[in-house]
């Protein structure tokens, strides 16, 4: 029994080791970096007049990218393999609407997911089966697979609070990017024109979006084929909202620069509804400290000394 013991243990610990490189290097983003270092090695090769060979840019890459990446990328791939299909195109949805942050893909996020189940199942372990308090071997296994359970699903809160984020950030900011839109429009300048200028000028979600649509542009895609498949990344009303009427006006031949100020006066106005909501959110969302923080508190300051006046009074002592 003991030696069984000893041999989940060092699973775990080798699990929790995984777990930990899977994390970090998941919440990095390796191609940008990695670029960087090639371009660096292969300017000092240049420097030095020297024609380098791929087995030597290779072995001039740091460990983790040789070694530790390609593995954790491996463990992805194998873990894809038992990932029924739909689970993979929700989570490269999820992805895209988040702004693919740190360049996760699929494979690298489900390999997150893993990694964090056994850590949050590890630690959990570790809690019951080597505190002060001994429980049974079933309760340690059931808290341990509970474990596993919450922090599988843990990234997934966390892509979720990502998405609601950015879709925030776009909603805050599509009012004062349109109304530059617009003043682009009117002063001559062509949607696609305007549409670099606004990403140029700022620096944001919506931004980054309009940035990507201009390239797609540049690449050969239809206007109107990037613009939907912006609206698509994004997953707003508002946004799919303008796109739309953007399309409807390009092959309406309507005035580009009064349908964006139209659109313009309608993000103002939802913007403002939508700030009205949160404040008639607010008094609800206070009841809970309110209750269970500030009453109390309130309670002992005010009663208490009428408590010690009774305690002292002689209706107590005759009650005794």
């Amino acid at each position: 029994m003991d030696q069984i013991i000893l041999v989940v243990i060092i699973l775990i610990v080798a699990i929790i080791a995984i777990a930990v490189a899977l994390v970090i290097i998941g919440l990095r983003n390796p191609s940008s970096e990695l670029d960087n270092i090639l371009q660096d090695r292969l300017e000092e090769f240049n420097r030095r007049g020297e024609a380098p060979s791929l087995e030597e840019i290779e072995r001039s890459l740091p460990f983790t990218e040789r070694v530790i990446y390609p593995v954790a990328r491996k463990f992805g791939e194998l873990a894809v393999q038992f990932t029924p299909q739909n689970a993979l195109q929700n989570i490269s949805k999820k992805l895209e609407l988040a702004g693919s942050p740190a360049s996760i893909d699929p494979q690298m996020f489900l390999s997150i997911q893993l990694g964090v189940g056994a850590f949050f199942g590890f630690l959990i372990f570790a809690a019951t089966f080597f505190g002060q308090t001994r429980y049974p071997l079933g309760t340690v296994l059931i808290a341990t697979l509970t474990g596993v359970i919450v922090g599988y699903f843990f990234p997934q809160l966390w892509l979720s609070s990502r998405i609601s984020r950015r879709q925030k950030n776009v909603r805050k900011a599509m009012p004062d990017a349109l109304d530059l839109l617009t003043i682009c429009v009117e002063a001559g300048l062509g949607f696609d024109a305007a549409m670099a200028k606004v990403s140029e000028k700022w620096e944001s979600e919506l931004s980054l979006a309009f940035a990507r649509v201009i390239r797609e542009i540049q690449l050969g895609k239809l206007r109107r084929e990037a613009l939907r498949d912006m609206a698509d990344r994004i997953g707003i009303p508002e946004m799919t909202s303008f796109v739309a009427a953007v399309i409807q006006s390009e092959q309406l031949g309507v005035s580009m620069a009064k349908v964006l100020r139209i659109q313009s006066d309608q993000m103002r106005i939802r913007r403002r509804q939508l700030a009205e909501e949160e404040a008639h959110k607010a008094p609800v969302k206070m009841l809970i400290p309110m209750a269970l923080l500030i009453f109390p508190s309130l309670m002992i300051v005010l009663l208490t000394p009428a408590a010690l006046r009774l305690m002292n009074s002689v209706l107590f002592s005759m009650l005794q």
